[in-house]
Formats: structure tokens, C-alpha cells, sequence
């Protein structure tokens, strides 16, 4: 790891644990979020980017997109959820009459004999997010990698979920960082530089 590599990532690690602390208060603070999320969610973005949506199965303080999945499937939404497999990669597969189980980094995913479904619309959690599109993960490069690899294979729109509080001045990025098009919270719709794909 070259030294700027190294000073990035110690940046990361720094605001990772400030972010955590944000996130758990901002939970605590609205316990009615997932549920506002869902009601304000503009239809129009699965108008445009369905009906294949990966959604995530919230850990700890993140803001529950249950709500908001349980809305765009009745509006038709085929749901899809990320899997971790053994080899690191994340898949997205399907969640309609898929077994859950408990995979790495404290994940409930669906198991491997789930179908693997191409999804258009990507709703991804986050600890931080800034108004550039830069998004601050866990650092395990897994939506990174694979909306890059979706993008390789036709389009898709790459959505953060998050607390308005979760909105920092700048998120510290590297080479392969990708930039989020859009950020839902509870309060509003931020829509970023669409179209880019890699922060620099």
C-alpha cells in the first residue's frame, strides 16, 4: 500500500467510527425513519429503473429499507437481495421464496441455491455520503465491485439509503471508490452527479 493509499484508508477508518456513533443516534432519535423512507421513496425512480430492485436486510443502527421493499413489491418490484459468497464476491439474488441464512460481517442473505437475478435499481446502506456522490462503506469493497461489474453488463442506478445526518463535507475516496447517482433519507431526495462512475 503506497503512502497516499495508506493515508486514505486511515481517513476512512477515522470517520468510519465517528459515522457509527451519527448513525446510532440518528436511529435512536427517529424510530419512525424506515417507515417515512417508504412513504416519501419517489415512485418514479422504480417507474424508471425497475422492476429488478437489491434491497438490503438492515444490521444494526442502518436505516431498515424493509418498509420501502415491502412498497415496491406491491407495486410489482421483483426483490432481490446481496449474498456474499465464499470466494468474496457479492451476487444479488432472489428473495420472493429464497431460504435466509447468516453469512459473514453479521449478514442475513439468501442461500446459494438462490437464483441469480441482474438487478437495474441498487439500494445500498452506508455510513457516510457526501454531497460529490461519495459513499462511505464498511471497507470491504463489495458494492464497489459489484455495481462495477452491473455496469459492465448495462445500465443500473446506484442508490444510497441513509439518514440525513449520515451527509458529510467529504467522504475521503480512492481510484476505485464508485459514486453513488442518488441518496434517499427520511427527509429527502438528493440527487447526485449522474452518470460518473468513479470518484476521483
Amino acid at each position: 500500500m503506497n503512502t497516499d493509499a495508506a493515508e486514505i484508508a486511515e481517513q476512512k477508518a477515522i470517520l468510519r467510527g465517528h459515522m457509527l456513533e451519527i448513525r446510532s443516534e440518528a436511529a435512536a432519535r427517529d424510530p419512525d425513519a424506515a417507515d417515512k423512507l417508504a412513504g416519501r421513496f419517489p415512485i418514479k425512480l422504480f417507474e424508471r429503473y425497475g422492476p429488478v430492485v437489491a434491497g438490503t436486510l438492515a444490521i444494526n443502527d442502518e436505516l431498515d429499507a424493509a418498509p420501502l421493499l415491502a412498497r415496491l413489491a406491491r407495486l410489482g418490484a421483483r426483490i432481490v437481495l446481496p449474498r456474499v459468497e465464499a470466494g468474496g464476491e457479492m451476487t444479488f439474488r432472489d428473495a420472493g421464496k429464497a431460504t435466509l441464512e447468516k453469512g459473514p460481517f453479521g449478514l442475513t442473505h439468501p442461500s446459494e441455491k438462490a437464483e441469480i437475478v441482474r438487478p437495474n435499481l441498487v439500494l445500498a446502506p452506508l455510513l457516510a455520503f457526501d454531497a460529490r456522490g461519495r459513499r462511505l462503506g464498511y471497507g470491504k469493497g463489495h458494492y464497489d465491485r459489484a455495481v462495477t461489474q452491473l455496469r459492465a453488463t448495462g445500465r443500473v442506478f446506484y442508490l444510497g439509503l441513509a439518514y440525513a445526518q449520515q451527509q458529510v463535507d467529504a467522504v475521503p475516496v480512492a481510484s476505485h471508490d464508485l459514486l453513488l447517482d442518488w441518496v434517499e433519507t427520511p427527509l429527502n431526495s438528493i440527487p447526485l452527479f449522474l452518470g460518473r462512475a468513479v470518484a476521483r
